[in-house]
């Protein structure tokens, strides 16, 4: 973990983290704090809405509770590095309150059809045009 953010991970709940998957094919890394309230959000959802249930499999289901070392490494398990197919280089990418883990060519090649403009799932936004950049 780079240094920057090991003291964040550190305070934000004693360098424990959450490790899951996402349907990218890369790790969500949450701290324990932030986590446990995605926890309690994924449960309230429905289990009778396939979606829903799809989701709380995904995230809950695979879930791995880790600690970052005295080193600032965590020791990702290996069901979780083979799912997203992590080798030596991987690619650290922040989302405010969590990060993703990526191997580096998953990584590169999902910016590159992003900036591409083929990454549009057709989903929409509806409070994205209202954020000035």
């Amino acid at each position: 973990m780079p240094a920057k953010y090991r003291q964040r991970l550190l305070e934000a709940g004693d360098g424990q983290v959450i490790l899951t998957i996402d349907r990218d094919r890369c790790l969500l890394l949450y701290p324990l704090t932030v986590w446990e309230d995605v926890e309690r959000k994924l449960i309230q959802l429905s289990s009778t809405n396939k979606r829903a249930r799809a989701l709380k499999r995904l995230l809950l289901g695979h879930a791995e509770e880790c600690c970052l070392d005295a080193g600032g490494r965590i020791l990702l398990p290996a069901p979780l590095r083979e799912f997203a197919n992590l080798e030596k280089q991987v690619v650290l990418v922040g989302q405010g309150n969590k990060f993703e883990i990526w191997n580096e060519q998953a990584w590169r090649a999902w910016r590159e059809s992003l900036l591409a403009g083929e990454g549009d799932e057709g989903e929409s936004l509806p409070d994205l045009d209202s954020l000035a950049f």
